[in-house]
Formats: structure tokens, sequence, C-alpha cells
């Protein structure tokens, strides 16, 4: 009988458990010093330049912002992210703006792209889009090179990100449209489907058109919800470190939630430590360490499952406007059959969604490999 059951655990966490991109880091970040949070999302706080080396080709001009938003539990906070704007003269009424949302980085101010820089793999995706006449906005995210801690996969938050970026770049250039999608990768593919479902009530200001999420994580809940000390240590060496992650986001999106009760004493180190390590530091970490290790107990009770839910489940409705989903066939990051239940899901409630899985397109594969479908797609939002 244990061996049957040890058989199954590994079997539902290499299937479910092994989630979002991996993304190269650059240089550390500086964290934003504390200031009071203006009232109304997407109102900049400050505006800098954006060095020359973190500048996507073809930018004519290129900002770092820090601006208002809303974190979790509708409060206030501050966001910061980066603005590109391409060369030339933009058509009339402005250059049509992509919201882009990125993949995981990790959870600590020096792993915000707008100062530690961005992989070769986002840079190429997104001058490939600029290349086609749109503007490029892309938020840090809440708590990643400002106050707090990042609520790693806090979907709502997330998009509110998302949204007011666009807002806040409007203010700072004023050749930017009111016309706009989501585009996101991994953990912003989950932001950019949040995006798609929060945006058009949160920002009635914007002219919302759609959205695109390649290789976007679902469904973590109920796999997450399976862990417990009894896990065996599984051969997935970033594992630990992506749960380490999604247990300090959900601490963050849900302060009340007691989570060290769940925790042995290296538990609680790793998931301190998860609160500030890019990615590749992350991993170096847990090495060695699996994910039973951390916990002194199931997650599997009504309350943790719940703030789970609420945190990280991907909405199955509210969908205004038509948006893509694009899945790697052999992504074994985000598996597809968890994106194939998300897309049944959907369908069964009717939402506007486009899906396709490309053949040997692994998890960032994906990206490229979609874009020919999905540059057609974004296109034909903004055509009228």
């Amino acid at each position: 009988m244990t061996v049957i059951l040890e058989v199954a655990v590994r079997r539902m966490f290499a299937l479910g458990c092994a989630v979002l991109a991996a993304v190269p880091l650059a240089s550390p970040a500086q964290a934003a010093p504390r200031r009071a949070v203006p009232q109304k999302a997407g109102t900049v706080v400050s505006v800098t330049p954006l060095p020359a080396n973190l500048w996507l080709p073809g930018s004519g001009a290129a900002h770092r912002v820090v601006y208002s938003s809303t974190g979790p539990g509708g409060k206030p906070a501050l966001s910061s992210g980066a603005i590109f704007v391409p060369k030339g003269t933009p058509p009339r009424g402005g250059w049509p703006v992509v919201s882009w949302t990125h993949g995981t980085v990790g959870l600590g101010d020096a792993c915000a792209p707008s100062t530690a820089g961005r992989s070769e793999r986002d840079v190429t995706y997104l001058t490939q889009w600029m290349a086609r006449g749109y503007a490029i906005v892309s938020s840090d995210y809440v708590g990643l090179g400002t106050p707090g801690v990042h609520p790693y996969l806090d979907g709502r938050t997330a998009a509110y990100s998302a949204a007011d970026i666009v807002r806040a770049a409007r203010s700072v250039n004023r050749s930017l449209a009111a016309k706009w999608v989501a585009i996101g990768q991994s953990q912003g593919g989950h932001a950019a489907l949040f995006t798609a479902a929060l945006a058009p009530k949160y920002a009635p200001d914007l002219d919302f058109r759609g959205a695109v999420a390649t290789g976007p994580p679902s469904n973590l809940e109920s796999m997450v919800a399976l862990a417990g000390p009894y896990i065996p240590d599984l051969p997935l060496p970033d594992l630990t470190a992506y749960t380490a992650y999604i247990l300090a986001g959900v601490r963050a999106a849900r302060p009340g939630l007691d989570l060290d009760r769940y925790l042995t004493p290296l538990g609680k180190q790793v998931v301190a430590d998860a609160e500030n390590l890019c990615y590749a530091d992350m991993v170096n970490r847990t090495k060695g360490v699996g994910i039973g290790k951390l916990l002194n107990r199931s997650l599997f009770d009504a309350r943790f499952f719940q703030e789970l839910r609420n945190v990280l489940e991907v909405p199955l409705t509210g969908y205004g406007k038509p948006f893509y989903i694009a899945q790697g066939m052999v992504d074994t990051t985000v598996p597809i059959p968890l994106t194939l239940k998300l897309v049944a899901d959907l369908k069964l409630r009717r939402a506007p969604l486009t899906f396709k899985a490309y053949a040997g397109a692994d998890h960032s594969g994906t990206m490229a490999a979609s874009l020919p479908d999905t540059t057609k797609f974004v296109a034909g939002l903004f055509k009228n």
C-alpha cells in the first residue's frame, strides 16, 4: 500500500507542480523607497530614463516608472515597470499598447525586470511585437522593486498592475493609444488570463481589446494542496523553489493565513529565503531539499485550500473580450493536461477563447512557435 501511494504521489506531482518558466537574471535592482501611495490607481509617482542597456531594440524612448496600483485585499500599493515606445511617427490615434506580463524571476526587489534586465528569449519576443508597431509596457508587479513582498501568482494583483501601467504610461507619453492588449508567458500567462477577465471592469477608461497567454499555469491550487511531509524527493531540480515561491506568495497575498503552522523549521527558512532570492539563486538554495522537508502537516485542509483557490485559481467567467491560449505539447513545466482541463472548463462556459497546442514546443519554445498565430490574432483585435 505504501509503495502504491508513493507512486501515485510521484505521478501527481511530476504532472502538476512543476510550473512556470525559469527566466535568466541580470544585475540587482534597488528597492524603491517607502512613500505614500496615491489613491487613484495608475498615478505616476516617479519616472526616470531607462539605461540604454535595458532598452528593447527598435525603441525610440524608454523609461522606468513607479506608479500606484491595487494590491492584495484591494489596498493601494506601488508597482514599477518599463515603457518602450517605438521609433518613428505614431499612427493616427497613437501607438496601440501591449502590456507584457513577465514570467517567474523571483520575489525579491533585485529581480525586477525594469532594473535587472530581461532574458534574451523575452527581448527577442518583445522586439518582434515592437517591430509590428506596438508600444510595450511591462509591469514588474506589486512588490518587485517596490515595498512589500511580491504576492507571487496572486492573479488579481498582477492583472491590476498590468492595467495600471497602461494608465501610467499614457500620462508619461501622450503618443500611446487607449487601446491595449495583455500578453504574457508562464506566470505572466496566468496574469494575462486574470487581466482578460478583470480589466474591462477595473479599467473602463481604457480600451481593452483582449489577451494572449502562452504556457499559463492553471489548476495549481489542487496540485499544491496535495503536498505534505509524506511527499518523497522528486528528480525535478526547481520544484521545491517554485513551491516555496507559491507558499511565500500566498502568505504575502493573505497575511492573515498562519503559514508557519504548516512549516518545519527548515521550511520556515526556505520560505523566508524565497521572499528575497531570484530564480537561479533560489534553485541553488533548494538543491537537495524535497517538498516534504518543508512541511510538518498536509496542506489539504479547508482553510488553506480556500486561500489557495482565492489567490491562484484562474477565473472561468467574466471574459468579455477574445483571448488566446498557446500551449506546448512537450512542455514539462506546465504540463498540457492541466491546460486542457482549463480550456475545457472555459469552453463549457462559452468563453471567447482561441486555443492551440504546438507540437514539439516546450515551455519557452511555445512563445516563438505561437508567434505567427498570435500576431495575426492581436492584429485582428485592433482592426477597429
